[in-house]
């Protein structure tokens, strides 16, 4: 057994201390020994970030553009809704007016035809 129940409080001391030495040392050797490894991965994560900041600006470009495309082609497609309600409206009012000249001129030639008939019985009369 190496903790016997004889040593004193000095043996334990400079035996913790001397585990936390050989901790710290083992610690160190470590990270000594980690280090190019750790910067590779560091360097590694690093172009990940790049990469991935890169796909998500190239994402919200693309989005950028689809969303201008969309808004165009929805201008467009009003403008065109407005042009044809606009020529609707001016075929209907077109119409409108023939409809009206068409009675007007129908009423002077039934006037016309009217005041013959009256002029032929008057002339028959007479």
């Amino acid at each position: 057994m190496k903790n016997s129940k004889d040593t004193d409080l000095a043996d334990r001391r400079s035996a913790a201390a001397d585990a936390k030495v050989a901790l710290l040392t083992a610690y160190r050797a470590a990270r000594d020994a980690a280090g190019p490894e750790q910067a590779a991965r560091q360097a590694e994560r690093q172009a990940v970030a790049v990469a991935r900041d890169h796909r998500r600006a190239q994402r919200q470009q693309s989005k950028t553009e689809e969303q201008e495309r969309v808004q165009v082609e929805a201008a467009e497609r009003q403008a065109e809704l407005d042009a044809a309600a606009r020529a609707e409206v001016e075929a209907r009012e077109a119409a409108e007016k023939n409809r009206v000249a068409w009675l007007i001129e129908d009423e002077a030639a039934r006037k016309a035809e009217r005041d013959r008939r009256y002029a032929a019985r008057k002339a028959r009369r007479s």
